[in-house]
């Protein structure tokens, strides 16, 4: 989702008449696109704000923007003010669209632009210009925002409530990504499974699946991503009989104890979770099903934890993003006993060794076996190799040039190293 946005404001940015250089001392303009999701997301981003002092003293003409989800949280602006005075520009996350009007004020009266808009429904923004900078990929909003409060996350309160974009508007830019030869594209959403909730007129995500799975050409649909308590039967059923969804699921869990989920507010049991999971392995066996798992929640015991270390073991993740709980102030969590760090240090060790060993069990799997591979790019460190996903997620790395890249090829593995695989080409789809 950051990466899209990033893509948006490159967008505009040209349309100015700029151009990217990865040359930061030649640069006249340098874009923060932050995340505050995480503690230590925040401190990396007023790190790389304070790094750039130098350059700025430097040269005086040199605009600075910081936007994104921290530009937007409370306080954010009085301690850029304050800390980081050299900041011209502040985009909050309803602020996109003015990025081009504040960068024009400051290059031509360098009066400095705080623009943070606290509407909770803001209108949403169509015939955005894009710089994409992901093919084969490409990414599609297709909501904004969100209504679950989890007890942990300050999304819906730097990002809003959710809000969907209507079906008709999301699949004339589908369309017109095909025509333009992206091989994958991504419906992108902080529950993907709620769309169409506030449009009141029968739109579904399901229809939404539906719906781009008819048009023409080989092509590859994902997305995320999605909420347990909203993934109903008809996604899977749409996933199972489609010919371009992918065979993949994120579905974030978080945590394995029905009591932690009870208090982060998920809105969902263990048992149901479970069931979602055998509803998708019975109805796609060959579905790969990834997750979010957390340690360290307020009121986590031993006993808590062990219940997310007993889900990794039923449901075989593919791989799985692990993360210590981060206090984010302004949430509910912040505010209850918190645990100590070496208590979720040891835990996240422990589950990341599970993990891995289910990870690198499952991947012995795909040994010697045939799997179409969309090529999505070279490998940096590997000169003369190209790399890949699976239809089920799984990255491949494989002997081929850059020509490949949007191409689908049949690749054979050879050998697996825990999540990695590797292979030869053995024909092309």
């Amino acid at each position: 989702m950051n990466i899209h946005e990033s893509e948006k404001a490159a967008g505009i940015l040209e349309n100015l008449g700029y151009s990217e250089t990865n040359d930061e001392k030649q640069a006249d303009l340098i874009l923060f696109n932050t995340c505050c999701i995480r503690d230590n997301a925040e401190k990396k981003a007023f790190g790389n704000i304070g790094a750039i002092k130098k350059l700025k003293k430097a040269k005086k003409s040199l605009i600075i923007v910081v936007m994104g989800c921290l530009a937007q949280e409370k306080g954010t602006v009085d301690t850029i003010k304050e800390k980081y005075p050299y900041v011209d520009i502040v985009l909050g996350t309803n602020n996109l669209n003015m990025l081009d009007k504040a960068v024009t004020i400051v290059f031509n009266t360098k009066k400095k632009q705080y623009l943070i808009d606290p509407n909770e429904k803001p209108d949403i923004i169509e015939d955005e210009r894009v710089l994409r900078t992901s093919y084969p990929n490409a990414w599609i909003n297709i909501t904004f925002g969100c209504n679950n409060f989890c007890t942990y996350c300050i999304v819906p309160y730097v990002r809003g409530r959710e809000r969907s974009r209507k079906m008709e508007d999301i699949l004339k830019e589908f369309e017109n990504l095909l025509k333009e030869g992206y091989k994958e594209i991504t419906f992108l959403g902080q529950n993907v499974n709620s769309y169409g909730h506030d449009l009141q007129d029968g739109s579904t995500f399901a229809k939404l699946l539906e719906a781009a799975d008819k048009f023409d050409g080989k092509y590859r649909i994902r997305f995320m991503t999605s909420h347990p308590k909203d993934l109903t039967d008809d996604v899977i059923d749409i996933i199972a009989s489609s010919k371009h969804i992918c065979h993949n699921i994120h579905l974030p869990i978080q945590a394995g104890s029905n009591k932690i989920l009870k208090l982060m507010n998920r809105h969902y049991t263990r048992e149901h979770y479970l069931e979602i999971i055998e509803k998708i392995k019975a109805k796609i066996p060959d579905c790969g099903i990834t997750t979010d798992l957390m340690v360290g929640f307020p009121y986590e015991e031993e006993e808590d934890f062990q219940d997310t270390m007993d889900i990794v073991r039923r449901v075989g993740y593919s791989s799985a993003f692990t993360f210590i709980y981060s206090i984010r102030r302004g949430t509910k969590a912040a505010e209850m006993p918190q645990i100590p760090y070496e208590i979720s240090q040891d835990r996240i060790m422990r589950l990341i060794k599970e993990q891995n060993c289910m990870t690198k069990q499952l991947s012995k799997d795909y040994e010697n076996k045939v799997f179409e591979v969309l090529v999505e790019d070279t490998v940096e460190k590997k000169p003369g190799f190209v790399c890949g996903r699976t239809d089920s997620g799984r990255l491949v790395t494989f002997e081929g040039d850059k020509e490949l890249i949007g191409q689908f090829v049949n690749v054979k593995i050879n050998r697996s190293q825990s999540a990695s695989l590797f292979g030869e080409i053995v024909g092309n789809n």
